[in-house]
């Protein structure tokens, strides 16, 4: 008789039977842990260690989708139990299946395009259903001087490629070799970086050849823990 499992352990065993047979392929730690809102992979890898120990998976040693089924969720729990957890693995690995993985961009090499190989410090998976518009990138929030609309630093800004943008738009600009992010203002001769933040001054633009548009602001994902 199959050893018993937790409502969590069931859960990420029925997850891992939905999404080996709507892809093809078992999920990875990264995306069992984003899906079921893990702080990390290593909460993943402890309920697949243990779901190994009980018999219900093997793991194989240095691949990230090295998860074998040995049982299912029917040997698991009773069938009504175990038809919810099939509900629910079903659910999350439809997010799984959805989620698209985005480059997050770091400190902005000078010179180097927004999404030149050595701006890229990592990816993230994210639901795309959190935003308006479908992001391009991330881009990591440096500094605070957008802080009044809740752009803090270390923040994840969710940004789509544009090269143009309304006067009242969040943007992501570049001024010669540098870039920010702050809300455009378009005036006849000249353009404003403002800030969101009194502690900081507008930049003013007027040599249009310095300045370019890199993208607009769909979103944000927190980081930190506001004090």
């Amino acid at each position: 008789m199959a050893s018993k499992l937790t409502a969590r352990q069931s859960e990420i065993l029925g997850l891992i039977e939905q999404a080996i047979a709507n892809t093809g392929f078992p999920p990875t730690r990264a995306e069992i842990a984003q899906t079921l809102g893990f702080k990390s992979a290593n909460a993943a890898e402890d309920h697949l260690r243990a779901l190994e120990k009980k018999g219900y998976v093997s793991l194989a040693p240095g691949a990230s989708r090295g998860i074998r089924l040995i049982r299912s969720t029917d040997d698991a729990a009773p069938s009504v139990v175990a038809s919810v957890a099939r509900d629910v693995a079903r659910d999350v690995a439809r997010d799984i299946i959805n989620a698209i993985t985005l480059p997050v961009i770091g400190r902005v090499a000078a010179g180097a395009p927004i999404l030149a190989t050595e701006n890229v410090a990592r990816e993230v998976t994210v639901d795309p259903g959190m935003f308006d518009k479908q992001p391009d990138y991330m881009l990591q929030v440096r500094g605070m001087s957008m802080r009044d609309v809740g752009i803090l630093d270390g923040d994840l800004l969710a940004v789509k490629k544009a090269q143009d943008a309304r006067t009242g738009q969040i943007v992501v600009a570049r001024i010669d070799e540098e870039v920010t992010v702050k809300r455009l203002v378009r005036e006849s001769n000249r353009v404003i970086l403002e800030p969101e933040n009194p502690e900081f001054e507008p930049i003013v633009v007027t040599d249009v050849n310095s300045f370019a548009i890199e993208g607009i602001a769909v979103g944000l994902i927190r980081t930190t823990t506001l004090q």
